[in-house]
């Protein structure tokens, strides 16, 4: 017999871009309180009542992610932190496609750890401007008519993808990130119905997929160009753990392992 294919791995952080700050949260707060009164009463054959409100994403945990990780230990999550907080993001943003050492990358894979602020890759001084991203419009993660997740994706700064995809090399690299063989998509999550009521599944990041669909035609083209937020600054780079959480506000969001500022 031939032998079983392993599990996957047990998924427990990610890295990621929190998308909610003091500036940009009174936006997006605007924007998904739209969104909600708007979408629960649209009627479809599958909901009667509209989209289920558990299914719209929280504001506490809009975010960008760059990828999965797989922390099984305390060492790994300390290792991965090290690596988060030795980031050179200066250089990688005043970079477009940041060239490494032959033996930074050897120490990168023997050693799950980079220390990027070698003199060798010290960015040369040159004043970095803050990235910023817009999130507009509304695009299915599925076929339109039988989909469970929708999201906004970013746009404006030209630096944005250059810049993830750099730090997800660096992670996968560094072995921390699961390599699921699918090119970055940066996307924030605004409905993903495995969070509805009576819907089990691995969430946003899980294998798993949602049993509920929809049919989300009409949706996506009432907020085809609808803008969520607009010159939001990216102020962190972010490891947080899977399953968002009450905070004592009441409100739901990721729990952050650790993060660094963005310059």
């Amino acid at each position: 017999m031939p032998p079983r294919p392993s599990p996957p791995p047990r998924l427990t952080h990610f890295l990621c871009l929190p998308l909610v700050t003091p500036t940009s949260r009174p936006q997006l707060q605007n924007a998904l309180t739209t969104f909600r009164e708007k979408v629960t009463g649209i009627s479809t054959p599958e909901l009667s009542n509209g989209i289920p409100e558990k299914a719209i994403r929280p504001l506490g945990t809009l975010h960008l992610t760059l990828g999965v990780m797989s922390l099984l230990s305390q060492e790994r999550i300390d290792s991965s932190l090290k690596l988060l907080r030795e980031l050179n993001l200066k250089d990688l943003l005043s970079t477009p496609s940041p060239t490494l050492p032959k033996d930074v990358n050897q120490a990168i894979k023997s050693s799950g750890q980079r220390i990027l602020k070698d003199k060798a890759i010290e960015s040369d001084g040159r004043e970095v401007k803050p990235l910023k991203v817009s999130l507009r419009g509304l695009e299915s993660m599925h076929t339109p008519s039988k989909t469970s997740i929708l999201y906004a994706s970013p746009t404006d700064d030209e630096r944005l993808y250059p810049f993830c995809q750099s730090l997800k090399n660096i992670f996968t690299e560094g072995e921390f990130l699961v390599d699921e063989n699918r090119p970055l998509k940066l996307h924030a999550t605004i409905v993903n119905t495995v969070y509805a009521p009576g819907v089990r599944g691995g969430g946003g990041h899980g294998k798993r997929k949602a049993k509920l669909t929809i049919d989300a035609r009409e949706i996506l083209e009432d907020f085809e160009e609808f803008e969520w937020a607009s010159d939001v600054r990216i102020e962190k780079v972010a490891i947080c753990k899977m399953g968002a959480q009450k905070n004592e506000e009441g409100e739901e969001e990721y729990v952050v392992e650790g993060e660094v500022e963005m310059p």
